[in-house]
This record gives structure tokens, sequence and C-alpha cells, in this order.
């Protein structure tokens, strides 16, 4: 106790704080990397106009409102106020489309990663650059904004993301750590800058269609992880704790997205190494040895923090319609009187997955809440369907809905390790699907047909990733790769390894084949339903 108080009234400790997709967390790391406070903060997206967004008055009210409660957190269990830390980071769901003009004035609402209206784009600037741009990316959003003839495309002075944009406001930068920017257009090959090239190659493009941006300007400066990237403002100390307690000029590392933050919580930076973040969405984020040989729309190339080559599956929707069920099931355990808490319907859930058949019986679930370009899907709505003889249980619909969670993941994945003979050792796993012990880890280690590791810190996920970059900003040693840091930090790290089950890998591939068969209905019922 007495040296964790001491650490937060001298400063030697960092603060992470993201914003996902469903909250946004705040995480207090002391001298030896564990949390030692944190705070959240509930918030969703909407769509709007035919976009999804949030609007930035709810972003600020809930970075205000975690580190509120993270406050209060210290608080309550040091009897000390937060008036200081060692060093800070925010970090945020990568991509999408945020303009703003000379004036720092919104120009158009957040269009968020979950968008799949930029196909034209998207599409167009693959062949153009003979690399693939996924529909997420900022500079696909703005590509799509030039081809509808946008009015405000010509006033754009400044584009960027989520985490860019609160880290502007914070400290008056306009920058991005290279991960982050690697989701907004494509990074040179030796991971320091945007390629230059391809940059020339694009503002032609756009200049063509009547838009003349240039493009250098209007991106934000790309940073390395352990650089400085500013330090907290008067303006931004006030904006952050409006009751005045935080004190300006802690300095901040690069702004970083939710991929680069979970390649540090997992420390997955090195080659051959890779991890999972399954929650909302669902990414796998492979570090590679080699340039892939072909373009893949299924696969993003972006970077590791420290600006590694890394290759991406994306996939939009991972655990909404499985947490949709299991609060059906707590409905029904309300309504017969025997009410159990969040964490026992988990519990229960999981445990009838790994009861249920191993190729779920003949349930297909598609848990699609948006279109899923891995799979070719402009739109998609929740499914389940069976054949007239499959059993409708319990188990085995529980084990349907894990694996749709994984389906699609499992596409980009069998190109990458399959197609590509991508080198893969383990996969380490973070995020919701894995808070509950064992079944996630499992069946998705079958699913994939790799090992996968979850270390006790996997609950922490993000934001305790963006604390760690923090730190590494303050304490690495002089010319210390990335690499060599999260080593050290993961030198004692516990956790445990789950190798492939021969007959979850069999029942998961029967399953998929059902899956992949009856997409159409799927593809119809979004067409229906929509």
């Amino acid at each position: 106790m007495e040296s964790i108080q001491d650490a937060i009234r001298t400063g030697r400790t960092a603060l992470g704080i993201e914003l996902g997709s469903t909250r946004i967390k705040a995480v207090l790391i002391g001298p030896d990397h564990a949390p030692i406070a944190s705070g959240d903060y509930t918030w969703e997206n909407r769509l709007e106009n035919g976009y999804w967004t949030y609007d930035l008055a709810d972003a600020w009210t809930g970075v205000q409102a975690a580190f509120a409660a993270l406050a209060a957190d210290v608080q309550a269990r040091y009897g000390l106020p937060l008036a200081t830390v060692g060093a800070m980071g925010i970090s945020g769901m990568m991509h999408g489309y945020l303009p703003f003009d000379a004036q720092g004035r919104q120009l158009a609402a957040f269009r968020t990663w979950r968008n799949t209206c930029t196909g034209q784009a998207a599409g167009a600037l693959t062949a153009l650059l003979g690399f693939n741009i996924p529909q997420r990316w900022s500079i696909a959003h703005l590509y799509q904004a030039v081809l509808n003839g946008e009015e405000h495309v010509g006033r754009i002075a400044f584009l960027t993301t989520l985490a860019g944009y609160i880290h502007w406001q914070l400290t008056g930068k306009k920058v991005l750590g290279v991960g982050e920017a690697s989701g907004m257009f494509p990074i040179a090959p030796d991971g320091c800058d945007y390629d230059a090239a391809r940059l020339q190659t694009v503002q032609a493009e756009l200049a063509a269609h009547g838009a003349a941006l240039d493009l250098r300007a209007i991106l934000p400066e790309v940073l390395p992880a352990g650089a400085a990237a500013g330090s907290l403002t008067p303006q931004g100390a006030r904006l952050l704790d409006p009751t005045g307690t935080l004190q300006p000029g802690i300095p901040f590392c690069p702004p970083e997205g939710d991929a680069g933050t979970g390649m540090a919580a997992t420390n997955s930076v090195a080659a051959r190494t890779g991890n999972v973040s399954a929650g909302t969405s669902v990414f796998a984020m492979v570090v590679l040895e080699h340039p892939l040989k072909a373009v893949h729309p299924e696969l993003d190339l972006v970077t590791t923090p420290s600006g590694r080559p890394v290759a991406m599956v994306h996939v939009n929707t991972c655990t909404s319609d499985l947490d949709a069920w299991v609060g059906l099931l707590g409905q029904m355990a309300q309504a017969i009187g025997k009410p159990l808490t969040r964490d026992e319907l988990y519990r229960l859930f999981y445990q009838q997955a790994l009861a249920g058949q191993a190729d779920a019986g003949g349930l297909v679930s598609y848990n699609c809440y948006s279109g899923e370009p891995v799979l070719g899907l402009e739109k998609g709505c929740p499914l389940l369907t069976r054949r007239p003889d499959a059993p409708l249980t319990l188990p085995n619909l529980a084990r349907s809905a894990l694996y749709a969670a994984m389906a699609a993941l499992k596409t980009g994945m069998d190109i990458l390790l399959k197609d590509e003979g991508v080198r893969l050792d383990r996969l380490l796993g973070h995020g919701g699907l894995f808070k509950v012990p064992v079944a996630g880890q499992k069946l998705l280690a079958g699913a994939l047909e790799v090992p996968v590791a979850v270390m006790q810190t996997a609950g922490e996920g993000g934001p305790w990733g963006m604390a760690l970059l923090a730190a590494y900003l303050t304490e690495k040693a002089d010319g210390e790769p990335l690499e060599d840091y999260l080593a050290r930090v993961f030198a004692e790290a516990e956790g445990s390894t789950i190798a492939p089950d021969a007959a979850d890998s069999a029942g998961f591939g029967r399953f998929l084949a059902e899956y992949r068969r009856a997409l159409p209905a799927e593809q119809a019922a979004a067409q229906a339903l929509l």
C-alpha cells in the first residue's frame, strides 16, 4: 500500500485511456506495470443518416466520466487525489472519418469503422495502389466523400481518427502512432511514415475528381512508439478533469488504435507472434517475417506500434449476438424468480457451449449486426437457422453462438496461414470472449487450428496496453526496442495455452461448411428486413 501511494504521489505511474466500441475505460498502472486503479463509461454507436456514428460530445462525456471514476477509485483505495501521472496515452477504435476545417470545426459526423458504404472507393484505391484498402480506412472514406461530391471536402484542413482527435484536444498535437496511422493510409516499407509514392498517386486521383487536397498536410504526423507526442496543456487538463485536480505538463506517448494496444497488451509485437482481440468486433494480428505474396481483400496490412509489418484480419461483429442470447437467458432466469448475475450467466452459457455437439448439431447462427466485407456481405442481420432434424438444445445453441463469433475470422486466417504460408507460433487472446476461462480459448484454438494462449491480464485489454505504451515512453533504456521492453514487462507473466483439439477442429469444419452453404439465407434476410 505504501509503495503504491508513493508512486501515485511522485508520478511513477502511467495512464491509458481507450475509447472502445461499447466502453471507454481508463487504467492506471504502477511501477510494476500492474493495474492499480480503473474507471469506465458505457456508450453505444447510433445509425444516423445512413452512417454508424458517435457524437463527439458523448466521447467527452465518456472520457471525463471514465477519468472521474478512475480518480474516485484512487481516492477510495489509497486515500489520495490523482493530481498527476508519469505518462499517459489515448487509444481508440481504429479507422473511420473525422474531418475538420482550419478553425478546428468538425465538418461531418464521425463515420466509424463499422460503416460499409465505401465499397466503390476502397475497390478503386486497391486497384490503383496494388495494396488492399479496406472500406474502414480513412482514405477510403475520404475518397468516397469526393466521389459522392460532398460539399465539405474542399474545406478539410485536418483528417484524423478518434484517438488522434482526443489527443489533439488534450495536447494540441496533430499526431498519430504508426500503428494507428497505418489504418488511415499505407505506411512505407521502413515503417516510419506514410508511403510517399502512394500519397502522390492518391493525391493526383483526388485532384482528377476536383478535390485539391494536400494529403501530406491534412493527415496527422506519424510517430513510433516511445516518441514524445506532446504534453497535457492547461486547457487539456481542465477538459479531462473539470474539477481542476489533475495538473498539466504530463508527457504523452503517441495515440494508438485498439489493434496496437491489443498487441502491446499481449506482448505480440515480434515476428511470428500474433493476437486475437475479441469483443464487439474481432481482429487477429500476425506480425510478419516476410511480405505477403499477393493482395488479399480479406487481409489488411498495418503495423505494430513500432512500425513492424502486420497482417490483420478484421471482422465487424463478434460478441454482440452472443451477448444478446446471454441476455435472453438472464430474462428467463429473472422471469422464473431465479435471477443470476452477469458473470454467472456467462459462465453458464460458455459451459453449455462446451457440452454441445462438436458441430453444434446442425444449428447455424449468423451474428452479423452490419455488413461483413470478409464474407462479402454488404448488409447483415442476426439469424439462427437449422435443419428440421437438428436438435434445438441449449448446449448446441450456445456452441453455435460462439462458433458464429469465429466463422468470419476463420475465413481470413485460412488465407494467411494456409494460402500465404505465414508461420505463427501461437495466438494470444484477449477481450470479452476470453473472460470466462477455457471455453472461448478452447473453441477458438480448434476453429483456427492454432494454439491459443490467454494471460491472467487478458481481461485488462487495450487500456492496459495503452498504459504500457505510455510507460515505455518514460521507462525505456536508451535505444531499447519495444519488443525488448515488453519482454521485460512480461518476463513473469502467468497464463495458459490450449492446443487445438482434433474433435473441435473437425466439428467446427462441419459447422463452417454449413455456415458457408447457408450464406445466401443470411443475405436474403438482410435484404428483406433492412
